[in-house]
């Protein structure tokens, strides 16, 4: 037993020096308060996320929803810790891809892009994305916004009249170099071009239209990636724009013959050109935050959340419009990696295409973004599979979480239904109570689980949070089960004194877990919260003390009677169940 006691002391030790090695707090940021809870402190400017706005070519999939999963989590988190946080997404409705698709369907290009952001709207209000800005590219205020801009560009001569020839790619919207191009076969036997990067069919165009200079800004960006090491995050994707970088860059076509693209904003001053796609798209960043009047407040706070597919428009094109225009660059660009079903990308033709609006209605709002975010790695590509969603929600909302809260809760063991009380001779900050030596481990995992889990928030690594958040939930519940207060005699004073302090222990620990979680999956924890019997106003960061009572400080929640019962936290799915749900979602 001694052994095992000075094995279990040696790994607290160890899981404090990583604990404490991951995450170097910064003092103007978060200061820690009395041993275990943060407090923030509140910024006087605002913080700005932005998604990519979504082409309306097709309805929105699982990788738009995971764009807008990761933005909404980080505005939710920035909200918590006190911020002023403007979150926009929308849709991009322009270009010869809508056109087209308008023409397909047999649409005028409005009706079709109305119908379509629509559907991108009610997939975000169904998963509870709580943007605080829609933004459509057909606005008003986004076309005054592209034509100042533009203005901006040619009066500093940026744009020059000049001729375009070379390859384009209608599908991506996007111009490409002799070298990005190879050679394919279609579907018919025919050989043909395409890009090497996407895979999809380019065609040669020549044409007289407007050029930007960005040749002139290569030395620019390769100074601000070089003096900003997290202008691009995660780190590979910073060094893939570096490598770009160390090639010429040609200039730019910014606009298309209105002969041959309609549906667009036309050149200031040129009705004959119509701006092209991207120039237009990305200055919705700016139209949110209000430009050209009134946007100093948020457009320096900007972080884009993007995919890894559009990083060349959004880490070279971008800055240099940007730098052009005489605007400050955004504090950081975030880039996600793709998700494949069963090792496949997603592709109409293989008839793989998660719908996320009804995977939302069979895992539940929760329970998709919660799996999105738990096994979405930023770096790298992650597979989708029915299987695992069901596999991971059961382990970890429905097992461990809400097993904990309702064994915690249930009225054998709590039948005062109270936040019982916390006894110091049972639980003595040393050892000689009835604590052992796994249980000071995971008060001090616990304690040392904000500053984890905020690292992780900030550099938007949410499966590691997550999992951070799932092992202390792993020895919570061992800490129950080591400990049996089932089997306590409640007729003994020092058992009951022991009983409630397992139950008050494990309750702080589902309060740090419920508060924690608030970014990633609202409703469950609102449910756990509640339950808990903590207010609104006892749910920030700034108001997460983990046991007080332990450091010899008053409790608010001692005492306290517990939340109504609401019922099971997260329920358990079964195979047959989602199957049953998706045989019913596709008759809706």
């Amino acid at each position: 037993m001694r052994i095992f006691s000075l094995l279990a002391t040696r790994s607290c030790k160890i899981l404090r020096s990583l604990q404490q090695n991951a995450f170097l707090l910064s003092s103007s940021r978060i200061v820690a308060v009395n041993f275990g809870s943060t407090a923030t402190v509140n910024k006087d400017g605002g913080h700005y996320v932005t998604t990519p706005i979504f082409y309306v070519n097709a309805s929105p999939h699982l990788g738009h929803l995971y764009s807008a999963v990761i933005a909404d989590c980080l505005h939710r988190y920035k909200q918590l810790q006190g911020f002023n946080s403007k979150f926009a997404t929308g849709t991009d409705e322009h270009g010869l891809k809508v056109q087209q698709a308008a023409e397909a369907a047999g649409k005028q290009p409005l009706t079709f892009c109305t119908e379509v952001s629509e559907r991108f709207e009610r997939l975000f209000r169904s998963c509870n994305i709580s943007h605080t800005d829609y933004i459509r590219t057909t606005e008003l205020r986004h076309r005054q916004a592209v034509e100042h801009f533009w203005s901006v560009l040619w009066n500093k001569r940026h744009i020059y009249k000049g001729s375009y020839e070379g390859w384009y790619s209608t599908q991506d919207e996007s111009f490409l170099t002799p070298s990005q191009v190879g050679d394919a076969v279609d579907s018919s036997g025919n050989e043909i071009k395409v890009s090497l990067e996407s895979g999809h069919k380019v065609e040669w165009m020549k044409e007289e239209n407007y050029m930007f200079r960005l040749s002139a800004f290569r030395s620019q960006l390769l100074d601000w990636l070089r003096g900003n090491p997290k202008a691009i995050q995660p780190e590979c994707f910073q060094q893939a724009v570096l490598q770009w970088l160390q090639e010429e860059l040609p200039d730019l076509s910014v606009s298309r013959q209105r002969s041959r693209l309609q549906w667009g904003i036309p050149v200031p001053g040129d009705a004959s050109q119509t701006i092209y796609v991207w120039l237009d798209a990305l200055v919705n960043y700016l139209s949110v935050a209000g430009y050209p009047n009134d946007h100093e407040q948020w457009w320096p706070m900007a972080r884009h959340i993007i995919g890894k597919d559009i990083l060349k428009f959004h880490a070279i094109y971008w800055p240099a419009f940007l730098l052009a225009a005489g605007l400050p660059l955004p504090q950081a660009i975030h880039v996600h990696s793709h998700w494949t079903v069963r090792g496949k990308k997603m592709s109409k033709s293989l008839g793989n295409v998660i719908d996320p609006l009804e995977h939302s209605r069979m895992f539940t709002t929760d329970g998709l973004r919660y799996f999105l975010l738990r096994q979405g790695v930023p770096e790298s590509d992650c597979d989708y599979t029915e299987e695992k969603v069901l596999k991971l929600l059961n382990a970890e909302l429905a097992d461990s979480l809400g097993g904990l809260l309702n064994r915690c809760t249930a009225a054998a063991l709590n039948p005062a239904q109270v936040y019982p009380s916390f006894c110091s001779q049972s639980f003595p900050r040393g050892h000689g109570g009835r604590a052992v030596a796994e249980d000071y481990c995971m008060l001090e995992a616990v304690k040392n689980l904000p500053f984890v889990v905020e690292k992780h928030y900030e550099s938007l690594h949410f499966y590691k949070a997550l999992e951070a958040i799932a092992a202390c939930v792993r020895q919570t519940n061992g800490f129950v089960q080591r400990h049996a207060p089932w089997k306590l005699d409640r007729t003994d004073g020092k058992d009951q004194q022991w009983l409630d302090t397992i139950i008050h222990v494990s309750l702080e620990c589902m309060r740090v877990y419920g508060t924690l979680l608030q970014p990633v999956v609202p409703d469950i924890s609102d449910k756990l919260l509640t339950r808990l019997g903590v207010r609104r106003d006892e749910r920030s960061f700034e108001t997460l003390d983990f046991l007080p009572q332990y450091w010899e400080r008053d409790s608010p929640f001692e005492g306290r009677a517990l939340g109504a019962d609401s019922g099971v936290l997260f329920s358990r799915l079964e195979s047959q169940t989602v199957k049953k749900k998706t045989k019913n979602s596709h008759l809706k």
